[in-house]
Formats: C-alpha cells, structure tokens, sequence
C-alpha cells in the first residue's frame, strides 16, 4: 500500500546526468584555464629560451649558479663561474638569461 501511494505522488528520481556531466566539463574548463594551460606556455617559453642560448650568454641554472657559457652542445652547456671554474650542465638545467654576449 505505501508503495503504491509513493508510486502515485512520484517518487524523487536520482540526480540529472546531464548536469553531472555539465559540472564535470565546468571542473575540467576551471582546471584546464588555470593550471594546464599556464603550465604549457611557460614550458614552451623555456624551450625556446634554452634553443636560443649563444656563446657569451650569462645565465642562472636551476640550482642558482650564475655563469658565462663558454661551450654549448646539443645537451650540455659548459659555463665559467669563475677565472678558473667551468661547470658542464644540462642545456634543460638553465633557469633563465640574464644578459646577451658581449
């Protein structure tokens, strides 16, 4: 008997799977615009900073060191930090430019 009264008044149905996928989508859109998105672009900027690194160039590494690069490669970039200190790092490792060659 109560279930057919229920079935009379309708009984609440569960939640509309179109707005789960709409809220889903809305999720993905906030974190592609905010994090992935962001993310790439400053990838992008340091690949290009790293293929267009010169001879003379002065530059920080990741780790903070700050050096002339004296020798490049396709992989690695030797730097001289001091008058007789040269280091071999990564190419991928350089933080950013500080100055051109001069």
């Amino acid at each position: 008997m109560l279930t057919l009264a229920l079935q009379a008044q309708g009984a609440p149905s569960g939640p509309n799977p179109l707005s789960t996928i709409v809220l889903f989508g809305g999720l993905f859109a906030i974190f592609y615009f905010l994090l992935i998105r962001p993310q790439k672009k400053q990838q992008q900027e340091h690949e290009a900073m790293v293929k267009s690194l010169n001879r003379g160039d002065e530059i920080v590494t990741l780790g903070g060191i700050v050096g002339r690069i004296i020798h490049l490669t396709d992989e690695r970039v030797t730097i001289k930090t001091a008058d007789d200190t040269r280091i071999e790092i990564q190419r991928a490792k350089v933080g950013q430019r500080l100055s051109g060659g001069s």
